[in-house]
């Protein structure tokens, strides 16, 4: 028992109540008793400082599978941290409920899951530091996972990337357009599309409106006006919140993330009323991302969606975290530049062709994943298994490294 009050709350639910019967009548107690509540907050504010102490990306909470630990993921690799208490699984439920909202728990209870943004302080004399929540059920547990949101933005100039994709992520040089930053969960997205936004924000006069699921970083407004707006807080949606924003005189328009084929048909028709528009997928290619875009929709569709596509795409990253000599990550991207040769690829879906475009479009800014990794191989930042193990085309890996 690692809270105080566990023992009183103990004896006061009913042995026979589980699932969302057992959590309400938690969230009753530490309602109606607010130094428990506070003390079930003290202990996640422990484990979100400890969680920045040792550089960790992520937390995990509850469910069997813990077996009662705090796990951290740090530098990719996820385990137990046994310097920690140990926790019930109503004890999990006390914690995570003294941090949500009463709607966030009307949420959770009827949806079986909540996704939320979390700005707490750590220490006392410093500012509110942000963590993404998703609370859930698994297995009748509540569990949850936090990741900690950068409070420092990453240079744009230290990613690696050509002058000429930043000058066509830089509204100064390109007024419209649609930028795709792809790549797993946990690739390093969100840092990269915040590194641009700051980019166009320090450069231009112009209005940015980010919206996000959840908010994550909140820039402050420089040489931009910067809006936030957050799903389910804000906005019913990424949808209704692009053709929102056509209605807010906005220069530039950040759409969290396109999952499905009503958010991409509107991000393309925002893309081509004349927008410039950033957004970010779970595709590990660039010519993964076409086929995806294209595939959402039925073949009826398709080829108006190609030829949308073709008009309104510029650039298109995919990026990995890949474990670095050092014991940390490292950064490695493929990069495809819409050229006219691109664009008529994707027009006449000749897509297969665009790798060669990639491996011999330099002077564009573009390079493959193999490439990038073979580069940062061959200055000893990798070992060739990383290289091998996170490369998107393994034969032509192999190519690279036998030279």
């Amino acid at each position: 028992m690692s809270l105080s009050f566990t023992p009183e709350m103990q004896v006061t639910l009913p042995e026979y109540l589980h699932g969302t019967a057992r959590f309400q009548n938690i969230n009753k107690l530490i309602s109606f008793n607010a130094h428990w509540k506070k003390e079930a907050y003290d202990h996640l504010t422990t484990f979100l400082r400890h969680m920045r102490e040792i550089e960790a990306s992520d937390i995990d909470i509850g469910g069997p599978g813990t077996k009662g630990y705090i796990w951290y993921r740090v530098f990719g690799k996820k385990s137990p941290d046994k310097t920690l208490p140990r926790y019930s699984a109503d004890e999990v439920t006390a914690i995570l409920l003294s941090i949500l909202t009463d709607e966030q728990k009307v949420s959770l209870f009827k949806n079986k899951n909540v996704d939320f943004s979390l700005s707490t302080k750590l220490a006392e004399d410093e500012r509110p530091s942000r963590f993404r929540g998703d609370v859930y059920y698994e297995n009748n547990n509540l569990v949850a996972n936090f990741r900690r949101i950068n409070q420092t933005l990453f240079p744009i100039e230290s990613m690696g990337f050509p002058e000429p994709i930043l000058q066509r992520m830089n509204i100064l040089y390109e007024k419209s357009g649609l930028v795709l930053v792809t790549g797993i969960t946990g690739s390093g997205k969100s840092s990269t599309l915040d590194a641009v936004v700051n980019l166009n924000n320090s450069s231009s006069d112009s209005h940015i409106v980010i919206i996000g699921n959840p908010i994550e970083f909140v820039h402050e407004s420089k040489r931009c006006i910067v809006r936030h707006r957050e799903i389910g807080e804000d906005v019913i949606s990424f949808q209704a919140g692009a053709i929102e924003a056509l209605r807010q005189d906005p220069d530039i328009i950040v759409v969290g993330e396109m999952r499905d084929p009503e958010t991409i048909a509107t991000v393309l028709e925002v893309t081509d009323s004349g927008h410039k528009v950033f957004t970010t997928m779970h595709t590990s290619s660039a010519i993964d991302s076409i086929h995806r875009i294209v595939g959402e929709f039925p073949p009826r569709e398709q080829d108006r969606i190609r030829l949308r596509l073709a008009d309104t795409l510029k650039v298109c990253i995919s990026q990995k975290l890949v474990p670095s000599k050092d014991g940390r990550r490292v950064l490695v991207k493929e990069i495809l530049s819409v050229t006219e040769s691109v664009k008529a690829a994707i027009r006449n879906q000749n897509i297969g062709e665009i790798y060669q475009m990639l491996t011999e479009g330099k002077k564009y800014g573009m390079l493959t994943l193999e490439q990038d990794l073979f580069d940062h191989y061959r200055k000893g930042t990798i070992t060739r298994e990383s290289a091998l193990n996170f490369a998107n085309n393994r034969k032509r890996m192999v190519q690279l490294l036998s030279y």
